[in-house]
């Protein structure tokens, strides 16, 4: 069975997620089954985090490495939770890239 794709309106929930949090310069791009979260200019966007959607209810979380790859970590849980991960015990991932 496929996955599932990621709909719109994750993309505007994770944003608004986001920035209940104070993370206010991130935004989100959808793609697929992946939710990009990335801050900077929107023609050279500098990508922080993803979430792939794996089931109906839960995402993982992948990190942005220095390569432009993508590395996956072992937290797989709904978005709400996987965005507390994120900003809790990763927040220099996610900080303004000035």
């Amino acid at each position: 069975m496929p996955k599932p794709s990621a709909e719109p309106h994750h993309a505007s929930e994770l944003t608004r997620l986001l920035h209940d949090r104070g993370q206010n310069h991130l935004r989100v791009r959808k793609r697929g089954a992946v939710l990009t979260i990335e801050s900077g200019p929107d023609d050279a966007p500098w990508r922080h985090a993803r979430l792939r959607r794996d089931t109906v209810h839960l995402w993982t979380l992948e990190m942005a490495t220095r390569g432009a790859t993508w590395e996956r970590t072992p937290f797989r849980a709904q978005m709400g939770e996987l965005v507390e991960v994120l900003t809790d015990m990763f927040p220099w991932t996610i900080e303004p890239m000035d």
